[in-house]
């Protein structure tokens, strides 16, 4: 089994667990509840596959299906155990988050794209299950709103290609990039740091008012 299979099926596990606890959150029924674990899991490998032209993973392996559906089947009845569902999530995503990232850019490195690309290809991947899982969960996806989320992405992304100018193996590179990732997020939410907002005041008043 090589290093991309396992950091993709931890990954996978970490997405699915993330998209159960949004679900259940949200009261939904076990069907309902699988399907948000589902998108969130695959949702961005898929979307990746295709873009490259390569066969989408779970289609041709099925071990992805089972470890989403064994994951649900295990998360659901130990919810109660889990005291702090939002610190839960929100672990289970950035973990997600490094290990997709990583995957992404390593599959893009495979298809023989660019460093630009693969970045781009591993920022997908790390963000669009999350994105499937918020609007499936009528949440607005953690992407679009002022959290630090494809931007640590972005940066665990450059991380990667510099450190592929030095001497380190490759195990150490995904290793640094997946905790440079986890790094930024934590200290983003930590200190409440965001992307610097581009509306005024009365342009925020403005839409306050479309929405009422």
């Amino acid at each position: 089994m090589n290093l991309i299979l396992v950091l993709d099926i931890i990954g996978t596990v970490a997405f699915a667990v993330s998209g159960v606890l949004t679900a259940m959150n949200r009261r939904m029924d076990p069907f309902g509840i699988l399907i948000v674990a589902s998108a969130a899991a695959i949702g961005g490998g898929t979307l990746r596959d295709v873009l490259i032209g390569v066969p989408v993973m779970w289609m041709h392996d099925l071990t992805y299906l089972y470890v989403i559906l064994a994951t649900t089947i295990i998360t659901i009845p130990f919810r109660k155990r889990i005291r702090y569902i939002r610190r839960s999530l929100f672990l289970f995503d950035t973990i997600g988050l490094a290990l997709y990232t990583v995957v992404g850019v390593e599959k893009g490195i495979e298809a023989g794209f660019s460093p630009v690309i693969c970045i781009v290809l591993g920022t997908m991947t790390a963000s669009f299950g999350g994105v499937l899982r918020d609007i499936l969960s009528n949440k607005i996806p953690i992407i679009f709103r002022k959290e630090i989320y494809a931007t640590a992405s972005i940066l665990g992304g450059v991380t990667y290609f510099i450190l592929t100018k030095t001497p380190l193996s490759n195990g150490y590179i995904v290793i640094i990039s997946m905790v440079s990732i986890m790094i930024i997020r934590l200290l983003a939410i930590y200190f409440d740091l965001s992307l610097p907002n581009v509306y005024t005041k009365s342009e925020l008043e403005s839409i306050d008012d479309d929405d009422d």
